[in-house]
């Protein structure tokens, strides 16, 4: 089971909360400042752009943009929060649905005031995270009509226009853009489709806009990798990677996979990079939803990115032809290296399909296998050369079937509402303060 570790240097305005082994009830939302109207539409969202809070989904587009967007369409727009979460190294949506469903509501309720929605959704794959979510409308009556819709969990269901397609009664497939759901979306209308996560610091931001900056510059990331348990934690941007590898356990890591599996494999040079977006879009890396997993001493690149591209090969929506040939050439390429049977012209072939494949799909899929692949070749060069023979020890113990499994995080346990957070409150185990940059 995931642990929860919290910072002992909590801002009043974190997403992890004082408990979040349990799930807030709306009093104890509401004792810290919840489902307040001190902070308007047209101010929060100066705020928003003042303090430049970005997506948590993955795709770190700015939240304010993606806001004044679905308002300027006009119309009767909708508001969704996206709560499927499809990387299998990321808990922290799932987490927080299941703990802290108010400040999710309330984030969703900030947005539709923003942007004139007159409808909400509540979107997501976990039964138990929907019965909490179900549990808290019942507890607190919003303004705003909000319906909870189920889905299959799928590595393409939280694509926005298959979020899209599964509210108006279709499949959890991804369409063809434009147009957009900000343009048409749920029945037509303009439709914002956020993060549950960037949706609880819209909440935050409205409760407490003189902490702007730090809700704006602190992450959920859940950190896995070797033999440890993973960690679901919240940081400020800033904190080298190197320091959540000690934090999670694998002080000696000789890389990490990034961002799920959209930002592609690093080596140990790069765990010396701050967390932070830019920095590791300069890299050519990305923190996408926040999932990093960390590469034990003993542990293969090359077995890495198999696993990763068999999970995306093995999730395709197979509606794109390119997608399913294109996921399926590049994971019998990483198979047979990681078996020692590639030919010698593997590497020429994982180099054209990681330069030629991106933006050739209907999502994002095929582009993080194409840019799994491409990482591999750029992080650690000398592997492919090493593996066309013979295995390495670490790939020859990798077994042939079940890559999802090896490469999913489980949720934190997350007990039932709790009325407040008076003494009693579960225990959490501390982490150290970070330094980063708040």
């Amino acid at each position: 089971m995931t642990t929860i570790r919290h910072p002992t240097a909590q801002s009043p305005g974190s997403v992890l909360g004082a408990a979040p082994e349990v799930t807030e009830s709306a009093a104890a939302y509401r004792a810290t400042g919840g489902y307040a109207e001190a902070t308007g539409p047209e101010e929060l969202l100066r705020h928003l752009e003042a303090s430049g809070l970005r997506g948590r989904g993955g795709a770190g587009f700015p939240a304010a943009v993606k806001l004044r967007a679905v308002r300027e369409q006009g119309g009767a727009p909708v508001v969704v929060a996206n709560g499927e979460e499809g990387e299998p190294g990321s808990v922290k949506d799932r987490w927080l649905l299941r703990a802290r469903p108010h400040l999710v509501l309330d984030g969703l309720a900030h947005a539709a005031a923003i942007t004139g929605a007159v409808r909400g959704y509540v979107y997501l794959s976990d039964p138990e995270a929907g019965a909490r979510v179900r549990r808290a409308l019942t507890e607190h009556r919003s303004p705003l009509p909000v319906e909870v819709v189920e889905t299959t969990h799928t590595y393409v269901a939280g694509e926005e226009t298959a979020v899209v397609r599964r509210i108006d009664g279709g499949p959890a497939l991804p369409t063809a853009k434009p147009p957009r759901p900000f343009e048409k979306g749920v029945g037509g209308a303009p439709t914002l489709v956020a993060n549950v996560e960037t949706l609880a610091r819209i909440a935050l931001t409205a409760a407490r806009p003189g902490l702007r900056e730090r809700i704006a510059r602190t992450t959920l990331v859940t950190l896995s990798g070797g033999t440890t348990t993973a960690v679901l934690t919240e940081v400020p941007y800033g904190v080298p990677l190197r320091t959540l590898a000690a934090l999670q356990g694998t002080p000696d890591a000789a890389g990490a996979l990034m961002g799920g599996l959209f930002g592609g494999l690093v080596d140990a040079r790069a765990l010396d990079l701050p967390l932070e977006p830019h920095a590791l879009a300069a890299a050519g890396t990305a923190l996408g939803c926040g999932a990093i997993r960390f590469l034990a001493a003993d542990t293969c690149p090359v077995s890495t990115a198999a696993d990763a591209v068999g999970h995306l090969a093995a999730e395709s929506a197979r509606q794109c032809g390119v997608c399913v040939s294109g996921t399926a050439a590049i994971r019998d390429a990483l198979d047979a290296l990681a078996a020692g049977s590639a030919g010698p012209d593997t590497a020429a072939h994982l180099h054209r399909w990681s330069q030629g494949l991106p933006g050739r799909g209907a999502c994002g899929l095929l582009d993080a296998a194409a840019g799994t692949a491409g990482s591999l070749l750029r992080a650690f060069p000398d592997l492919v050369p090493y593996h066309l023979d013979l295995p390495c020890a670490a790939c020859a113990a990798r077994p042939h079937t079940g890559a999802p499994g090896r490469l999913a995080v489980a949720v934190p346990a997350v007990t039932g509402a709790a009325a407040s957070t008076a003494p009693g409150t579960p225990s959490r185990t501390p982490l150290p303060v970070l330094k980063g940059t708040p």
